[in-house]
């Protein structure tokens, strides 16, 4: 293995980079001579690892949360495939959420570590997001975690714009954007189409289409959920009251419960089209890329991943 480490220092508010002296030297006693760089903002990773294929690395180590992996997996791909055949990506929990470490069954920084010496490899389905930009033309992301859109996109998007809530953290931050924008934000008319039937249109507070089960920082987005199985989960949150969401028990989402309310819908498919409002925003794997309207296809085993 030729191993680079694409590192996000400032991860779980600099933790990752007081900690990376210590991950390292574990890197090196399990697996020897490792390779390094640091981010230094958001975008840097996906570079790093753009230019670490070119120089002929083929193991990632990717050393943050999501948002540091998603970066390292968006520079690993050429429309839609893996840069080279033999490319491996290998995440080392080190951030605030660690989805993807989750989902593999890593119980510990060790553990990740582990995994990658046993050389072992599974594919993991990831998906394509195609929507409006910010500003103009269109975005593409590619994804492994969930793509939302509507209020869920709009929580993530004011809780990552505030610095005083990204230096609280924690689950305070997310009830307190959550409550302000379930006050205020307007339900939404959208056309949906899914695995290319014909639209229907549906009355919707918000929607996230989920490739684990897991998302936001351990909440349990879509109970059952596989990432091997060439599906997305697509979970609607429909004409449901503002009270209704306001007063449920506040760890609802954390264990999965908001599936069995009558209003929320779960939809599996390979493929949706999202049509609507330019105003909502879309979210991929936790950061703002775009607005309505919004294409997905799911990218069945793309991503290899040591396991």
């Amino acid at each position: 293995m030729r191993i680079k480490a694409i590192v996000n220092p400032m991860a779980r508010k600099g933790k990752s980079g007081r900690d990376w002296p210590r991950l390292q030297q574990l890197l090196k006693a399990k697996l020897g001579s490792i390779d390094s760089a640091l981010t230094t903002g958001p975008g840097d990773g996906t570079q790093l690892a753009r230019q670490a294929v070119i120089d002929g690395y083929d193991t990632l180590v990717a050393v943050g949360g999501d948002g540091t992996v998603n970066e390292v997996v968006n520079g690993a791909l050429s429309n839609g495939v893996l840069a080279r055949p033999d490319l491996v990506i290998c995440p080392i929990p080190a951030g605030t959420a660690n989805e993807m470490v989750t989902a593999l069954g890593h119980k510990s920084e060790q553990a990740a570590i582990d995994a990658i010496a046993n050389g072992k490899t599974r594919h993991m389905d990831l998906f394509v997001a195609r929507c409006a930009g910010l500003s103009a033309g269109e975005a593409t992301r590619y994804g492994y975690v969930s793509a939302s859109f509507g209020a869920a996109a709009e929580i993530s998007h004011r809780t990552s714009a505030s610095r005083f809530l990204k230096k609280l953290g924690g689950r305070f931050s997310y009830y307190y954007v959550t409550l302000l924008v379930t006050l205020t934000y307007p339900h939404i008319a959208a056309d949906i189409a899914i695995d290319g039937a014909p639209a229907t249109r549906r009355k919707i507070y918000t929607g996230l289409a989920c490739n684990l089960e897991n998302g936001g920082g351990g909440m349990k987005l879509a109970p059952g959920a596989r990432f091997d199985d060439g599906q997305l989960d697509l979970v609607l949150f429909k004409d449901i009251g503002r009270a209704e969401i306001i007063f449920q028990k506040p760890s609802w989402l954390f264990e999965g419960k908001h599936v069995e309310h009558p209003k929320v819908e779960v939809i599996s498919g390979s493929s949706f089209r999202i049509n609507g409002p330019a105003s909502a925003l879309v979210d991929v794997d936790g950061e703002t890329v775009g607005r309505l309207p919004l294409d997905l296809k799911v990218l069945p085993g793309a991503l290899a991943v040591r396991a």
